[in-house]
């Protein structure tokens, strides 16, 4: 199954999708669920630049490590 987000443009849009659930075919969720961000987006500036590069070059050097097994 998949999830979409849709806009509606027209006033009689909610009833087709209305009837559309009525007949089993799609699933309306609540309008207050908020779209998720990307972790790349949410965690952007949390670490100053330098604790991230060494942690880039931490993962990097374990990752080498694992290689190596």
């Amino acid at each position: 199954m998949e999830t979409l987000i849709v806009e509606l443009t027209h006033k009689n849009a909610l009833q087709l999708l209305r009837d559309l659930e009525a007949m089993d075919i799609i699933r309306l969720h609540s309008g207050k669920e908020a779209p998720q961000k990307k972790l790349s987006e949410k965690y952007k500036g949390v670490l100053p630049k330098e604790a991230g590069e060494d942690l880039v070059s931490h993962v990097n050097q374990m990752r080498s490590e694992w290689g190596n097994i």
